[in-house]
């Protein structure tokens, strides 16, 4: 079935969620009914249905024993007072036992299109963020050897949550925290001194738990020799080996991010944090605010009045701090540098440390949402339906590099963004190689391939994408995906906002299936030139939408694919 619908200018290009926001918070104005936490209160969702509409609201259901007013009733009385906007939306629905359904106008899909490719690469895009200063601190390796899986995956999702707060205008920077302080990098430059001293034939023996990786053999040759031999026989010979070893490989896991699509605003070493004094400095400030006590020769925080289960120790009996110290002296610092929120990526091995954190910092005086922390789950990579092993001490690990090598950037960061952060991933590396539909990242990149192809198949016959209103009916398949394509600057908003960047490749991939079903139904290139030029204006906008989505994952949008030849529409 067809649905008739006219041209139209094109609309503003702000947030349809912000606009609903203010409609309503107009409408509970005209009933008497506004306050700032009433407004607060305010959800709208884009309905799984499209029978519901393109927005809905349960407001009514929320405030109705609030004020005393039955749902229905008060939903009809909010669907009244709620600003017209004929050049967006129809008129608001009731529906169930108190919903508010929003409807697009016929003028304001018309218009959509044509929008869509005048923003260009901005369609999406908001001043959401208000310009807050927010820092995600991701990866942040143990500097001991290669980056791994797990690393591959927080480091996915870490720079798309990174470009999403740029998206929704935030001032968002990104840091990679280097762990070089403490018992491990020790053990690695004992570990290091080890394996040259076995390169040269020096009897030496390796340490207990040392590191066992191949990559230390490789390491150990790549150390100038004569230098090498001379701290070898030294007294601090696992000093000199481990700030060398140090250097290798950071500059190696910088350069494997960067090669992924990762680069970081800043590398902060721990050793700084110590160098500086402020680990010190943390102390004497948590000590004059007076949550500081000695008990069993040790000095402990006064956490549990800021609601933590039980005060801890930062520095111990025998003087050296406890890790919590130099986390709270580095987040410290942060606050220093003008970060107003600090997202943390942390794997689940560090979830106990959350409440500790966060009360220590309440407790220094920063803000209590100053501190945010995602945890990024385990992955188990698959192969032939069979668990590909992994262990750092053992050397049989699989490596950013190898993964990168093995299924290429693009789709180890499409699969890794796939779920969310804090589930576990089975990564199916059978299914990442593979060259066609049933491959996400491969769907969605060939959407984006086949459109660009109908787009150059257009040019040869003369055709560029013209008025989307031009050319009166619109088959239900076109109204579809410029209806799919309108949620594109909400799903950037929410994802933004929940911190969840698996939310794009969700979208994608039902953009791509809605193109591809909008694609099999309706001929975009035929006889009819205004016809032809409204689809091609859609397809194009379709194609925008693909390329900033995927963008924002760090995933390329190829013009062609290998799968084959030109789409000829």
């Amino acid at each position: 079935m067809c649905s008739s619908v006219s041209g139209a200018t094109p609309t503003g290009s702000s947030l349809v969620w912000t606009e609903l926001t203010e409609g309503l918070g107009q409408a509970l104005a005209a009933l008497g009914l506004l306050t700032p936490e009433r407004l607060a209160l305010v959800e709208l969702a884009i309905p799984r249905e499209r029978a519901h509409g393109d927005w809905t609201t349960n407001l009514p259901m929320i405030l109705a024993r609030e004020v005393g007013r039955p749902p229905r009733a008060l939903a009809a009385d909010l669907a009244a007072a709620f600003p017209a906007d004929p050049e967006r939306f129809g008129p608001v629905e009731v529906a169930g036992p108190g919903f508010l359904n929003f409807r697009y106008s016929a003028r304001f899909l018309a218009a959509l299109p044509a929008r869509i490719l005048a923003a260009d690469a901005a369609f999406g895009r908001s001043d959401r963020g208000r310009n807050l200063a927010v820092q995600v601190e991701y990866v942040s390796a143990n500097p001991t050897g290669p980056l791994n899986v797990v690393n591959a995956r927080a480091a996915a999702v870490g720079a798309a949550l990174v470009r999403l707060l740029e998206a929704t205008g935030h001032r968002a920077t990104s840091e990679f925290y280097v762990n070089d302080a403490g018992g491990q990098v020790e053990l690695l430059g004992e570990s290091v001194a080890a394996r040259f001293a076995e390169r040269i034939g020096v009897p030496r023996a390796f340490p207990e738990n040392g590191y066992q990786g191949e990559y230390l053999r490789d390491l150990a040759a790549s150390l100038p020799e004569a230098e090498a031999r001379a701290a070898l026989g030294s007294p601090a010979a696992g000093a000199w080996f481990r700030t060398h070893a140090l250097e290798r490989l950071v500059e190696a896991q910088r350069r494997d991010l960067a090669d992924y699509g990762a680069t970081f605003d800043a590398f902060v070493r721990e050793s700084s944090i110590h160098d500086s004094g402020a680990v010190q400095a943390t102390l004497e400030e948590l000590r004059a605010k007076g949550v500081i006590y000695e008990a069993e020769g040790a000095q402990w925080v006064q956490t549990t009045r800021f609601g933590d289960d039980k005060d801890r120790v930062v520095v111990r009996a025998n003087g050296l701090p406890t890790y919590l110290l130099p986390d709270i002296a580095y987040h410290r610092d942060k606050r220093r540098r003008g970060v107003q929120v600090s997202i943390d990526l942390w794997g689940p091995d560090h979830h106990g440390h959350i409440l500790p954190l966060k009360a220590s910092l309440e407790a220094l005086g920063l803000e209590r949402g100053f501190l945010e922390v995602l945890i990024v789950q385990q992955v188990n990579l698959m192969s032939g339906g069979q668990l590909v092993k992994m262990s750092k001490r053992a050397g049989e690990f699989v490596t950013l590099r190898d993964l990168m090598d093995e299924v290429g950037p693009d789709c180890a960061k499409f699969f890794f963004l796939m779920r969310s952060a804090n589930a576990h991933l089975d990564f199916d590396l059978d299914l990442a190689k593979r060259q066609n539909d049933e491959n996400p990242a491969f769907y969605v990149q060939y959407a984006h391939a086949r459109i660009a192809s109908i787009l150059r198949y257009a040019r040869t016959r003369g055709l560029e994408p013209g008025d989307a209103g031009a050319s009166g009916e619109w088959h239900d398949q076109e109204l579809g995906l410029v209806r799919q394509l309108a949620a594109f600057p909400e799903v950037l908003r929410g994802a933004a906002a929940a911190r969840e960047p698996h939310r794009l490749p969700a979208y994608l991939m039902e953009t791509a299936a809605t193109f591809h079903r909008f694609y099999h139904e309706c001929r975009v290139v035929s006889e009819d030139v205004p016809l032809s030029q409204r689809r091609l204006q859609l397809s194009e906008a379709a194609r925008i939408v693909i390329r900033n989505g995927l963008a924002l994952m760090g995933v390329s949008s190829p013009e062609r694919m290998e799968r084959g030849v030109e789409v000829e529409p």
